[in-house]
């Protein structure tokens, strides 16, 4: 799996949803990676209490969808109770209909939404396999 677009700090959870890091930086640094090797970003929007966030997490560990991530620039970005970087999830999926986790790919070249999970697609995480999840990545990379 390729590096993320920036480096994790210390204070990241074991799922990758940091309460302390810069949600905008992050996407911005991954954003200016992608520019340069034209690599589509993949922003997932969750948080560690959320069941279906930490499964969907898991299933980025298969074989199949981590080969996939990794022809993407991956950032992690933490909703904590739908309470915390609304404002930068509001830019690239709709979080009242798509829920957590949500995610959304970014055009490497303009930095706009390719696709967002807006309906839900992924609220059900925990039912969905590793192939399922990596049918969905390998469509948009």
């Amino acid at each position: 799996m390729a590096a993320p677009a920036t480096p994790r700090a210390s204070t990241a959870s074991a799922h990758g949803y940091d309460p302390h890091a810069d949600a905008a930086a992050e996407i911005k640094a991954a954003l200016k990676a992608a520019k340069k090797d034209g690599r589509p970003v993949l922003v997932d929007f969750g948080a560690d209490w959320c069941l279906d966030c930490r499964v969907l997490s898991a299933r980025f560990q298969d074989p199949g969808p981590s080969a996939t991530l990794a022809r993407y620039h991956v950032v992690t970005v933490d909703v904590g109770e739908f309470d915390h970087n609304l404002d930068v999830a509001a830019r690239y999926v709709n979080l009242r209909t798509s829920g957590i986790p949500a995610l959304a790919v970014l055009d490497p070249a303009s930095g706009r939404t390719k696709v967002a999970t807006d309906r839900g697609e992924f609220a059900n995480a925990r039912t969905m396999s590793a192939d399922q999840v990596g049918q969905f990545l390998k469509r948009w990379a």
